[in-house]
């Protein structure tokens, strides 16, 4: 048996063994989410002939859920169980929910009179899968990326290419979920689809568990007594966490199934957000911190126009993908619509490092875009992509649309975010007063969860009248999707040129910061 002191020396191509351990543990747990979200909005209105708009918010309800609960989840790990024991929580609660969403129950049928009858035991349970993966990733999503930073001690110059690499097992996992999880879906059965997820996540775990013993104590609670200590419930605390856990995936199997509480939600905390924001800068802050404060709140707003337009990716234009692309010219045969969403997390790979020595090269010659700029750039590459798919609808005549302008969309939306996303955290940490880090990194997600919810109902603006969740009309079918893509495209660049034209103002209330470059993410993290 390897001794501790063995495995701490243990290295791999330079870096600790426990960074690969935790590449394939992100690696299968990407593959799982985004292979499953690739297929979710067709699972809906196909199998169980969800009308556009019920499946759009579905979807929206789902992921601003998903991106607001890393802010419990965080919050639970730090404070209490730690990193290691958070990861391992949720990886158990996102095994649960991909094989739930394996079952499949009965499809779906319209009856003569337009009643749609559905299987809503298979719906309830479908439903509680979903509860079950919102919880997990609330678990898992942050915390895993904060042990790769505890394997570097500090001062450590492999920390940030450690993160390049595990932020590549990001890419690759999603990469492949996407092609490999839709293809099964769409061409043989969504449980087939839904199925292997589950498997992905299941290896991911088990690869976690295995490899404790390369993270040599890093990730754990920072104070075990007080895991030990009773709760009110008469249970210790980290059995109280479990248990409260599990029941609140009760509570979320319900708010899924409500796009309104949902909306609610996220209207009044962010209302609640800004309130305390303007509260803190005037009571709590000096100049300096009130201005940085300002600033970093101007590139919250903004970031959540660019998520927008980003995430129509899993709704309007997946089914754009499915209803008006030309996929059967290609020397593959017909392509299925969902793996068009690998494309993204393809790019990623291809332009990151182009993206980051242009950053490197920019400075060096006192040229490198301050953060409200980069934003502004992203934004508008964000419009410029739905221009692409405009072009190409214009130009099909009477048939449908080439796969290259979808391919456009999605490399202008990966430039778009290459220059946003990996500076956006970056600056929360740099811009916000010590004593709220914590409080605004929440913001930021909050605003990322609210900005998945005003996707759905952006999409909601092209939603269709279908026959079993194919459209019959494509002409009619066209013409809806380009009024849409019209509009986010000037959506896009209109807000874009807006915050070119604040970023003196924004750059100048920052006092200075935004010189230091050193904390950015060298390879974007896949959003």
């Amino acid at each position: 048996m390897e001794t501790n002191s063995a495995i701490r020396q243990k290295q791999l191509f330079g870096h600790p063994v426990g960074l690969y351990i935790l590449f394939l543990t992100e690696m299968w747990e990407r593959f799982s989410f985004y292979g499953m979200k690739a297929l979710l909005i067709f699972y809906l209105v196909k199998y169980h002939l969800f009308s556009d708009d019920n499946g759009n918010l579905l979807v929206g309800s789902y992921a601003a859920l998903v991106y607001a609960m890393p802010v419990l989840g965080g919050y639970l790990a730090d404070r209490f169980l730690g990193f290691r024991k958070a990861v391992i929580f949720g990886g158990i609660l996102l095994v649960l929910g991909h094989i739930g969403m394996a079952f499949e129950g009965e499809a779906a049928s319209e009856m003569a009179d337009g009643t749609i009858v559905r299987d809503d035991g298979a719906l309830q349970i479908f439903y509680l899968s979903l509860a079950f993966i919102i919880m997990g990733v609330g678990f898992l999503k942050a915390n895993i990326s904060s042990i790769v930073g505890e394997l570097y001690e500090k001062g450590d110059k492999r920390r940030d290419s450690g993160f390049t690499i595990f932020y590549m097992g990001i890419n690759l996992g999603s990469a492949l979920g996407t092609i490999l999880c839709g293809w099964l879906g769409e061409t043989y059965g969504w449980g087939y689809g839904f199925g292997i997820a589950g498997i992905g996540m299941l290896f991911g775990l088990v690869t976690f568990i295995y490899g404790k013993k390369y993270f040599f104590g890093r990730g754990e609670a920072k104070d075990p007594a007080l895991l030990k200590r009773k709760s009110p419930m008469g249970l210790n605390n980290e059995l109280t966490i479990y248990v409260l856990s599990v029941l609140g995936c009760f509570v979320v199997w319900q708010m899924v199934q409500s796009h309104s509480v949902v909306e609610w939600l996220l209207m009044i905390s962010g209302a609640v957000s800004l309130v305390y924001i303007i509260y803190y800068a005037f009571a709590k802050s000096d100049k300096i911190q009130r201005h940085r404060l300002f600033s970093l709140t101007i590139l919250i707003l903004f970031s959540v126009i660019f998520w927008a337009l980003f995430e129509q990716a899993y709704t309007s234009m997946n089914l754009f993908a499915d209803r008006v692309l030309d996929r059967g010219t290609s020397m593959f045969g017909e392509i299925q619509a969902s793996a068009f969403l690998s494309l993204n997390a393809i790019f990623i790979i291809l332009f990151a490092p182009v993206f980051a020595w242009l950053w490197i090269r920019l400075d060096k010659l006192k040229m490198n875009p301050n953060a409200a700029v980069k934003f502004a750039i992203g934004i508008i590459f964000a419009g410029v992509g739905f221009w692409m798919l405009v072009i190409g609808a214009n130009g099909s005549g009477d048939g449908k649309v080439a796969m290259i302008w979808l391919v456009l969309a999605y490399m202008f939306h990966t430039w778009g975010e290459l220059c946003l996303s990996p500076v956006g955290l970056s600056y929360v940490t740099k811009l916000s007063p010590g004593k709220i880090v914590g409080f605004m990194m929440g913001v930021w997600f909050l605003a990322t969860a609210g900005s998945e919810y005003i996707a759905a109902l952006l999409a909601n603006l092209a939603s269709l009248d279908t026959s079993g969740g194919n459209v019959t009309d494509l002409a009619a079918a066209k013409e809806s999707y380009t009024g849409l893509f019209e509009t986010l495209f000037h959506t896009g660049l209109i807000f874009g040129v807006i915050l070119l034209v604040l970023s003196p103002l924004v750059k100048k209330m920052m006092h200075g910061v935004d010189t230091d470059t050193s904390e950015e993410a060298i390879v974007d993290e896949k959003h």
